[in-house]
């Protein structure tokens, strides 16, 4: 159901893209910025990994490196990717106090997975292995790619949008000049629009890991006392990563409350504890 969601949610970010199209009244301005979108996604497909673990402090994990950390997290690490039919990703600690996780990378065989150093410290192994699991879902599941896939259409929607403005809405002569109300309209929602589907694909994807986890381990406990502990001290202590990053991590790294709820790109940790504790 959740790839179903993930698939009709995709084309309906497709779906805004072809009418901002057609209402340009031509494809030229459109394909220019859909070429320039994919090309700034690909960048960002192929390197993201690199990019993520530079911007959060990462340092390796390994027999050599860390390997007090290591010990713990590998045992955990191999006996999962073993049952998910996955190769291990590469391990790495973000020093930083407030607990939280996140995994990277284009496709399994190149991935990582970062962990905080107060996840460590606040978690059993149990709830580490919930954790785990989750980022492992998403790796199984090449989140990665389809987030990249969403980028791409959603930076061209509003790529398009900006260009529909700048070049009068695609019009042939000028007697035919839009509603400035119009367009400005357009410029505010059209990218809008792209990022609540985007972020509605976020939150899809977000349930779609936690089942992943809760069949690996063979129950849904682990990793919803896991999101207990990091809803609680997530908000004790705060993370303070660019937001660019924020929905990669297995919750939110910052609070917001009203509005910026709707923005969120994870759904509320309730809600997944609630799905996680009818897997027990």
């Amino acid at each position: 159901m959740n790839s179903v969601k993930t698939v009709l949610l995709l084309g309906l970010l497709s779906g805004v893209l072809l009418a901002i199209g057609q209402a340009m009244g031509g494809a030229a301005g459109l394909q220019t910025a859909l070429l320039f979108a994919i090309a700034m996604n690909f960048f960002s497909y192929f390197f993201s990994e690199k990019i993520a673990l530079m911007a959060s402090g990462a340092v390796r994990v390994s027999p050599t490196e860390n390997p007090q950390i290591y010990y713990r997290l590998a045992p955990i690490v191999q006996r999962l990717c073993q049952r998910m039919g996955i190769p291990e990703p590469k391990l790495w600690v973000i020093p930083e106090q407030s607990p939280n996780a996140f995994a990277t990378g284009r496709n399994p065989r190149h991935s990582s997975v970062a962990v905080t150093a107060g996840l460590l410290e606040l978690m059993d192994d149990d709830e580490l292995a919930g954790v785990i699991a989750h980022e492992l879902g998403h790796i199984r599941n090449r989140d990665i790619l389809i987030s990249s896939i969403a980028a791409t259409i959603a930076a061209a929607i509003t790529f398009a949008a900006r260009m529909f403005v700048f070049f009068g809405g695609g019009r042939h002569n000028d007697d035919e000049a839009p509603n400035p109300l119009a367009s400005l309209a357009l410029l505010l929602l059209a990218p809008i629009a792209a990022l609540l589907i985007q972020m509605a694909i976020s939150r899809t994807r977000e349930f779609a890991a936690d089942a992943e986890a809760a069949r690996a381990i063979g129950s849904g406990r682990p990793l919803a006392n896991a999101l207990r502990k990091l809803e609680a001290w997530s908000k004790r202590i705060p993370l303070d990563v660019n937001p660019a990053m924020s929905h990669m991590f297995i919750i939110k790294p910052f609070s917001g409350e009203s509005l910026m709820r709707l923005f969120s790109t994870h759904p509320p940790t309730a809600e997944r504890i609630a799905r996680l504790e009818r897997m027990a």
